[in-house]
């Protein structure tokens, strides 16, 4: 374990869930990383559970789209500790907001699409939730790779499923099941959530902006259609509200992720093999070329 001596030139560049994020430039190698600040509360013994399960998680985690911790520094006397990450300059929120159309290119999308379905297989393979996908939570380096971020409120599950808390996921992203109050539910919350996101890396804007919980199911209602036992429907509604920023098979791919009964909705792993994905292109041209999209 290191010390934080040995980082310097500390820049804050955003805020996770439990803590602030920070730029620094390792002494000894020159090369960034990113420092994820954790106060300690010293009225409560020890690390804060939500802590302790981030770091156990993703130590267990090593994959190509998963920000990779490096280390861990306590520091005593200030009573904070210190997360060591690999350092990536911007999010996917961040760089859809850049763009002038706020959508990215058909190729990005499907390649984005592609890279966040291989982590999140992998993820659910090692029966680990992220639970909180959002753009802010992807981070994305020059040559186009995508990574999962953000583990604060992700959990380790087990079959069958267990009772969790529904206070998971920034709204517009959040699951219906989990708005209507389940407590009972495993991997197709991270499905629905990368539908949502999906959707709006190929349009540009958020699929359903509700201001509450109950205006979000009003609006995904809106686009999919009032759930029932029979209930097939939605494609065509959200065929018009998405238009011809995905083909055929792209709008396939996401309504099967977009279904209501989560033991319905595809899995990661099934999805990685779905015909939308079958070209894609993993050698992105540089992200300073989409400026000029």
């Amino acid at each position: 374990m290191s010390t934080l001596a040995r980082y310097g030139d500390l820049q804050r560049v955003g805020e996770g869930t439990y803590g602030i994020v920070y730029k620094a430039i390792d002494k000894q190698t020159g090369k960034a990383f990113a420092l994820k600040k954790i106060a300690l509360d010293r009225d409560c013994e020890g690390v804060p559970s939500t802590c302790i399960r981030e770091i156990s998680l993703l130590k267990g985690l090593n994959h190509t789209n998963i920000v990779r911790l490096y280390d861990v520094i306590h520091v005593e006397e200030d009573m904070k500790l210190f997360l060591v990450f690999e350092f990536i300059d911007q999010d996917l929120k961040g760089l859809m907001d850049r763009l002038p159309s706020k959508a990215l290119p058909p190729d990005y999308v499907k390649s984005f699409c592609f890279q966040l379905l291989q982590a999140l297989a992998y993820c659910h393979t090692h029966r680990v939730m992220h639970r909180d996908l959002k753009p802010q939570n992807i981070l994305v380096d020059n040559s186009g790779t995508v990574k999962l971020a953000d583990f604060g409120l992700a959990r380790g599950f087990s079959m069958p499923s267990r009772v969790y808390t529904h206070e998971i996921v920034t709204l517009w992203y959040r699951a219906p099941e989990v708005l209507m109050g389940t407590r009972f539910y495993s991997t197709a919350i991270d499905i629905w959530s990368l539908a949502c996101i999906f959707a709006e890396m190929a349009t540009g804007h958020a699929l359903f902006e509700g201001d509450s919980e109950i205006d979000q199911l009003f609006k995904i209602f809106k686009v999919l259609g009032t759930p029932t036992s029979k209930w097939t429907g939605g494609i065509e509604r959200l065929g018009e509200i998405i238009g011809d920023k995905l083909d055929d098979d792209g709008l396939n791919l996401l309504y099967i992720m977009m279904l209501y009964i989560p033991d319905n909705r595809v899995t990661a792993k099934a999805a990685i093999s779905h015909r939308y994905l079958r070209n894609t292109l993993m050698n992105l041209p540089p992200l300073a070329t989409l400026f000029d999209y």
